[in-house]
């Protein structure tokens, strides 16, 4: 076998990669996972994935490819590929921390350190009122929480929503989502070094 995507993954001859000239739904999300993780300009651009690796297993499109029809959520339209969710800060996509979601809850999960500054995360200054704010994103739109003396009370009030959102969110697609990433979703804890 002749390693062939990134240098790293290894197509194998079993399952094709193109369906009438469309590029297969597994291999498109097989490759994208190798790009995030074995990709150094995509790394300049999004530092959230460098150091991202691969399990031995998903290195195989021919694994990967199995292990994504066994899923559930897998070829449903909008949904992502997600390492985040079962283990907070996690580095590697695996068959054991990778699950489907939909776009409503794993865009919840992104961390965007470069657009929030030196604030904790949900945190703004409001230079107007020389106070704090903070806003949680709830069914795409932005939801102003209020104005705070300090960023501690400020960060408390996005955790509480954000909290109470994905607890919310993980009811409402409860049946439809991975019994794994439900749990997940309903224990979640967002912390002030996110």
């Amino acid at each position: 076998m002749v390693k062939l995507v990134q240098g790293v993954g290894i197509i194998g001859s079993r399952y094709k990669i193109t369906d009438g000239g469309k590029m297969l739904l597994e291999y498109d999300y097989w490759k994208g996972l190798l790009r995030r993780c074995y990709d150094s300009k995509l790394h300049e651009k999004y530092v959230t994935y460098r150091n991202c690796t691969c399990s031995d297993n998903f290195i195989h499109y021919e694994y990967f490819y199995e292990w994504c029809n066994k899923q559930v959520g897998f070829g449903n339209k909008g949904w992502h590929l997600d390492k985040d969710l079962l283990y907070k800060g996690n580095k590697l996509y695996s068959e054991d921390t990778c699950v489907f979601l939909p776009r409503e809850i794993n865009s919840l999960l992104i961390k965007r350190c470069n657009e929030r500054g030196d604030y904790p995360i949900g945190v703004m200054w409001h230079k107007a009122t020389n106070k704090f704010t903070s806003q949680v994103s709830v069914k795409g739109k932005q939801k102003h929480l209020g104005l705070f003396k300090n960023k501690q009370d400020a960060f408390v009030a996005y955790k509480t929503a954000k909290e109470s959102y994905l607890k919310e969110l993980a009811n409402e697609w409860q049946g439809e989502i991975d019994e794994r990433a439900y749990r997940a979703l309903i224990n979640y804890q967002v912390e002030i070094t996110d």
